[in-house]
C-alpha cells in the first residue's frame, strides 16, 4: 500500500534538509479550543477505524516516534491514542538494550514487539536508535560484539537493513508510519527549564538530557541522514512541527486517521446460510427472556 501523502511527508528522493523544516506551525494556525475540538473528533474517528481494523484482521499499523528529548513523544501518544481500545493497541519503549538483547542482532528486540494483525503498535523510539544515538556515540557498537565493523559502510548497511525490514513488513500487511517530532533547540531549552522549576515535573529530567543537547548538531546530521535514507512511499517519515504541542498532536492524528481510512477495511460478512439461522437464534433468545420474566 502507498500511504496517503501529507504536507509533512519527508520526500522520497533524498532532498530533505532539516534547516528548511519548520518547528513552528503555520502563521494562521487555529486557536487552542479549535485544535482541541478537532483532535477529539479525529481521535473518535481513529477509535472507530481501529475497531474495523481489528475486525478485518488483515492489516496492522506500526507508528514509530523519534525525537529529541522533551519534543513531546509521550504526550502525543497519550493524546492521540486516548480513545483507542487498549485491547487493540500496544506501546513499546526502547531505551538502552539489555544483556539479552545484545546477544541478538539489533532488529531482534523491536521485531518481538511488532503488532499483530488487527492491532496498532506504537514504538516510542525504535530500531532507528541504531542509526541515530549509536551513530552519534559509535562507542556503543563495542557492546554489540559485531564480528566486523567497517566504519565507512556500517551506517549504509543499517539503512539498507531498515529499508528491507520495512519492505517486508509492508508486503505482509503492516503499515509503517514514522513521525519525527521537530522541536527547536530553543523550545527544548524552555521545556527543560520548566521541568527543573516545577516539582511535579522533576522526574522527567535526566542528567543525560543535557549531554544529548550538547551534541545537537551531531544529532541533527544523523536525523537528516536517516530521514533521507528511509522515507519511502510504503513507509514514509513525517517531519511534524513540535514547538506547538496541540498543533503537533492534531497533525499526527490526521495522518493516522487518513491512513486508516485509505485501507480497504471491511467487517467480516456472514454467509446467506448463516444469516438464515438468525431467526431461530432470535426466537431462542427471546424465549429465554420470557422464561426469565416469569
Amino acid at each position: 500500500m502507498i500511504v496517503p501523502s501529507s504536507q509533512f511527508t519527508v520526500p522520497f528522493d533524498g532532498s530533505f534538509a532539516i534547516a528548511d523544516a519548520s518547528s513552528q506551525p503555520p502563521e494562521k494556525v487555529a486557536g487552542k479550543k479549535t485544535l482541541e475540538k478537532e483532535l477529539a473528533q479525529c481521535v473518535a474517528s481513529i477509535s472507530e477505524l481501529q475497531r474495523k481494523l481489528y475486525a478485518d484482521n488483515r492489516y496492522s499499523l506500526l507508528l514509530v516516534f523519534q525525537a529529541m528529548d522533551a519534543a513531546g513523544k509521550d504526550g502525543t501518544i497519550r493524546a492521540v491514542m486516548s480513545g483507542v481500545n487498549p485491547a487493540g493497541c500496544q506501546v513499546s519503549s526502547f531505551k538502552s538494550p539489555s544483556a539479552e538483547e545484545l546477544e541478538h542482532d539489533w532488529l531482534w528486540r523491536t521485531s518481538k514487539a511488532l503488532p499483530e494483525r488487527g492491532r496498532i503498535g506504537i514504538f516510542n523510539r525504535s530500531y532507528y536508535e541504531e542509526v541515530l544515538a549509536v551513530r552519534v556515540h559509535p562507542e556503543y557498537l563495542k557492546g554489540q560484539r559485531l564480528p566486523e565493523v567497517n566504519s565507512d559502510n556500517i551506517w549504509q548497511e543499517r539503512f539498507e537493513s531498515i529499508r528491507d525490514h520495512e519492505n517486508h513488513l509492508g508486503r505482509n500487511g503492516t503499515i509503517v508510519l514514522k513521525f519525527w517530532l521537530n522541536v527547536s533547540k530553543e523550545e527544548q531549552r524552555n521545556r527543560f527549564l520548566k521541568r527543573l522549576t516545577t516539582p511535579e515535573k522533576y522526574w522527567k529530567f535526566s542528567n543525560s538530557d543535557l549531554g544529548s543537547r550538547s551534541r545537537w548538531e551531531d544529532y541533527m546530521a544523523a536525523y537528516e541522514a536517516l530521514l533521507n535514507q528511509t522515507s519511502r512511499e510504503h513507509a514514509p517519515w513525517y517531519a511534524i512541527p513540535a514547538d506547538n504541542k496541540r498543533y503537533m498532536r492534531l497533525s499526527v492524528a490526521k495522518i493516522i486517521r487518513n491512513t486508516l481510512e485509505a485501507l480497504p477495511l471491511r467487517y467480516p460478512e456472514k454467509s446467506p446460510d448463516q444469516i438464515a439461522l438468525f431467526d431461530d437464534y432470535i426466537s431462542q433468545l427471546q424465549g429465554e427472556g420470557a422464561t426469565l420474566e416469569r
